[in-house]
C-alpha cells in the first residue's frame, strides 16, 4: 500500500502544489500561515516595503496591529478600528531611506 507522499509524487507534485493550483484556478491570493517559510519573491519584496505596527485607537484606547505600506513614502489614510469600528486617520511619516519615523493616529470627528 502506498503512503500519502508516494501518491502525491505519483500525481507529479508536492502536497503544497494542490493548494497553489486551487488558488490559481479561482484567482485567489495565496495564504501564508504564521511561521511558514515564504516561498515567493513577491512576499519577500512585500516584507521589505511593509511593517506590522501597533496602534492605539484614539476613541476606545484599545491597541491593535496594522500593516503599514512604507513603499509610498509619507502618507495619510483612514483605517477603521477593529474594536470600536470608528475611523482613524493615520499620519505615516517615512524618511528618505524608506524607514518609518512617525505614526500618529488621529480622530476624524
Amino acid at each position: 500500500m502506498k503512503s500519502r507522499a508516494d501518491k502525491q509524487r505519483d500525481r507529479g507534485g508536492r502536497a503544497g502544489d494542490a493548494a497553489q493550483d486551487i488558488d490559481a484556478r479561482y484567482g485567489l491570493e495565496p495564504v501564508f500561515e504564521p511561521g511558514s517559510e515564504p516561498g515567493t519573491e513577491s512576499l519577500n519584496s512585500l516584507d521589505s516595503a511593509s511593517r506590522l505596527q501597533s496602534v492605539q485607537c484614539p476613541y476606545c484606547g484599545e491597541a491593535f496591529e496594522t500593516l503599514l505600506d512604507l513603499s509610498g513614502g509619507s502618507a495619510r489614510y483612514v483605517e477603521d478600528c477593529p474594536v470600536c469600528c470608528r475611523p482613524i486617520e493615520l499620519q505615516l511619516e517615512i524618511d528618505e531611506q524608506g524607514q518609518l519615523t512617525g505614526l500618529t493616529p488621529l480622530r476624524t470627528d
